[in-house]
This record gives structure tokens, C-alpha cells and sequence, in this order.
């Protein structure tokens, strides 16, 4: 089976470098006790595009990768339209409600895009995700939810490798990672951490001095520690 990346090489070359790729926006939204938006799909290739609409589950390994399920039964979500067509350069929007059962909540609409008429014999289908949270109504007063289960440097590999457990049963969120050493400090993209999840992450530091220091800044506090050592 092909993967979504395949999925889109293939799709350029089949149409030409002249025009260019869907897009689904916003990417990510986040709502409190419960959702009420839209989002924009642009067709901007040269070929009419029919869109499906699909709200899916989904949970995130230790690697970060998203494995995707059927909506679970306590979240409900209701789209103004789930089946289309784009011309091409045109945009569409659809409106969408959404509650769950329990909070916090999470889940995706899928869009998959495929041309109207092929143009070619392969049958190539975009996936993009608008991905939705829906927190609780009062914020907590900090993120309590965050364990540091492991960071050390490795000299050999030259990375920062880090497990990381939600240990709450709230949506946690790392807006970033940064890595210090006396003189020098880098950053690094943060991610979502789902209630009782793990991650492993790893950092690569190219410069001549050891790190020392770790941050995992969050919403609302940061965790600092120091860094320990692998070989």
C-alpha cells in the first residue's frame, strides 16, 4: 500500500510541476468543552477534485507517528457537508459542530482528494487532517501531568534522548524543547502528549561543548533538569 507521502509524490508527477498541492487550514484548532469552526480546502491544481470527509480517532506511539481508528463512540461530530467538488483555484468551506462524553478530546477530519477524472491509470488519493482538542472548560492551574523518565547526551551518536510519560488524565502539551550548555542553547519543536502517553524524542546537538541543561516549556510551567550522560 502506498504511504500519504508516496501517495502525494505521485500526484505532482502526474500533473505537472506547473500547478500546485490541496491544502486543508487550519491544521490543528483547539476548543474548550466543545468545538464550533470550519476549515478551508483549496483545490489549487489544474483538475477538478471531489473531497471526502471523515472524522477519525487517533492515538500517537512513543515515536510520535499517529495511528488512526473509527471515531470512538463518545465523541460527536457533526460537518455541514462530508462529499463535494472543487474546481480548480477554488476554495470550499465546512462547517463543523463537535462534544464529547468526557473531556479532554481529541480526533481528526480527514479530506481525501481525487481527481475527477484521472489522468492517468493510477488512482491517487490525498489525505490531509484537520486535527481538533477540545479541552475541558476551566484550564488547570499548571501542567502537572509531565514526567521526565530519562534525558541523557550521547557523545557517540551526538543526540539528547529523552522519555517523556503523561502521567494525568488530561491532554498535555510541550510547546518546546530546549537544550543548553554553557554557552550555546538550541531549540526544538514541541509536541501533544495524550493522557497516558509516552514519547521518545531525540535531539541533535552538533556543537563542540556537552550539554548540560534541559527545558520542557509548556502552557503553563516549565520542567528543568539536568542532563546526564550515555557514554
Amino acid at each position: 500500500m502506498l504511504t500519504i507521502r508516496c501517495l502525494f509524490a505521485c500526484f505532482l508527477l502526474s500533473i505537472g510541476c506547473s500547478s500546485y498541492a490541496q491544502s486543508v487550514s487550519p491544521v490543528i484548532v483547539e476548543y474548550r468543552e466543545k468545538a464550533e469552526g470550519r476549515l478551508a480546502l483549496t483545490n489549487n491544481t489544474l483538475l477538478p477534485m471531489t473531497v471526502l470527509l471523515e472524522p477519525r480517532s487517533f492515538s500517537i506511539n512513543a515515536d510520535g507517528n499517529g495511528v488512526f481508528r473509527s471515531l470512538d463512540r463518545e465523541i460527536h461530530v457533526q460537518l455541514s457537508n462530508v462529499s463535494f467538488r472543487i474546481n480548480p483555484g477554488q476554495t470550499y468551506y465546512v462547517f463543523y459542530k463537535a462534544n464529547a462524553d468526557k473531556l479532554p478530546a481529541w480526533f481528526t477530519i480527514y479530506s481525501t482528494f481525487s481527481a475527477v477524472k484521472r489522468v492517468s491509470d493510477l488512482d491517487v488519493r490525498i489525505l490531509l487532517p484537520h486535527t481538533v482538542y477540545i479541552y475541558p472548560k476551566k484550564p488547570k492551574s499548571k501542567d502537572e501531568g509531565i514526567e521526565v523518565k530519562q534525558a541523557a547526551y550521547s557523545r557517540e551518536t551526538g543526540k539528547i534522548v529523552c522519555e517523556i510519560a503523561n502521567r494525568s488524565d488530561d491532554l498535555e502539551r510541550v510547546e518546546e524543547i530546549r537544550v543548553a550548555s554553557d554557552s550555546k542553547s538550541i531549540a526544538a519543536p514541541g509536541f501533544p502528549l495524550l493522557p497516558g502517553a509516552q514519547r521518545h524524542v531525540e535531539v541533535d546537538w552538533k556543537e563542540t561543548d556537552i550539554p548540560q541543561k534541559l527545558e520542557l516549556r509548556m502552557d503553563r510551567s516549565t520542567v528543568k533538569l539536568k542532563l546526564g550522560m550515555d557514554n
